[in-house]
């Protein structure tokens, strides 16, 4: 007896056939979406152009922020009021520099994450990076640091100092960038506008700033912000002894840039430490703890902890930021405050 067959019909043979094809596809889509994935996971992101990128996304912000008060179209309205019960305002200058800066780096590296204080739904996917790298910069970085980006998170300020902003104390006025990777601030952008001036630095590689020649911590000269000046002043007086000097400023990035050798005569003040008691975000004091730490200086918690840059944006613990002196010295100063219950 001739062996049985199985006889397809052209309708059977038709179904076979797709039905081979279909698990092809799902078989050869999960391994394209899986390498995909694999991909995405292992993209890098070079520093020196998150350095390059940030320096010009700062500038191009600080653009907005000088343009809108030439301008006199500041539409100054309130955010409502801070924890230590001062006005928050918002100008159109932090949402016109929001926009550029957040939209350049987002366009740039959509992969990273971009936190600002502002919000806004404007895109404007037509902004990119020049892909430029300043020859002062290409001569001071020349090694290749790369980074996964799912590690790194942007910090911006579009406009730090806004309520000195629509007082026209414009010199306290910065637009800020920081890059921290893994939760650590390793960029550092501090752009003032009204005085075409950027700092900038790369930790463990180089920055265009420097530290004074010295220092002093008995007793030492002592920035603090304007708005909430009464307890601060206490507290450094505690601290130090009656006879230190207290100056007062605006925005965290002018105060960080206090305690750098600047050249810039009256316009910027000059002082040994900073120090804030109260909550503060982590976009108005991450660039400033890089600049720092380039420096070998610090920036942290009043309790001497580091600040760890990821998740939430605000920082409880306060602040007290030095470079030139003996930071644990000077944390060991400072009496206890809880800034929880102030």
């Amino acid at each position: 007896m001739a062996p049985m067959g199985i006889r397809l019909s052209p309708l059977g043979v038709a179904v076979f056939c797709l039905l081979g094809v279909g698990v092809l596809y799902h078989l050869y889509s999960g391994v394209i979406s899986n390498r995909l994935a694999a991909f995405r996971q292992r993209k890098n992101v070079e520093l020196r152009d998150l350095l390059a990128l940030s320096v010009e996304a700062a500038v191009l912000g600080g653009k907005e922020v000088k343009r809108v008060q030439e301008e006199n179209g500041l539409q100054e309205k309130s955010k409502g009021k801070t924890r230590e019960g001062a006005n928050d305002p918002l100008t159109m200058g932090d949402l016109e520099s929001h926009r550029k800066m957040y939209n350049i780096i987002r366009n740039t590296f959509p992969e990273i994450t971009v936190n600002s204080e502002e919000h806004d739904n404007v895109v404007d996917k037509s902004l990119l990076w020049s892909r430029t790298i300043p020859s002062e910069m290409a001569e001071k970085i020349k090694d290749q640091n790369e980074v996964p980006a799912e590690s790194v998170t942007v910090w911006i300020d579009p406009l730090d100092a806004t309520q000195e902003y629509t007082e026209s104390l414009l010199k306290y006025v910065t637009t800020m960038v920081c890059v921290a990777v893994d939760g650590k601030p390793v960029i550092g952008v501090i752009h003032q506008p009204f005085n075409d001036f950027t700092a900038w630095a790369l930790v463990g590689h180089e920055t265009n700033v420097h530290a004074r020649s010295s220092y002093s911590i008995t007793p030492p000269v002592v920035v603090i912000s304007r708005s909430h000046s009464g307890h601060v002043n206490n507290y450094v007086h505690k601290a130090f002894g009656n006879s230190t000097t207290v100056v007062q400023a605006g925005g965290a990035g002018y105060k960080v840039l206090s305690l750098l050798d600047l050249h810039m005569g009256e316009s910027m003040a000059q002082a040994d430490l900073y120090i804030h008691i109260t909550f503060i975000k982590k976009w108005d004091i991450c660039a400033g703890d890089a600049l720092l730490r380039a420096l070998g200086g610090h920036m942290t918690t009043l309790k001497g902890e580091e600040i760890d840059y990821r998740d939430t944006p605000l920082n409880k613990g306060g602040l007290v930021a030095s470079v030139g002196v003996d930071h644990k010295a000077v944390v060991e100063k400072l009496p206890p405050w809880d800034p929880e219950k102030h």
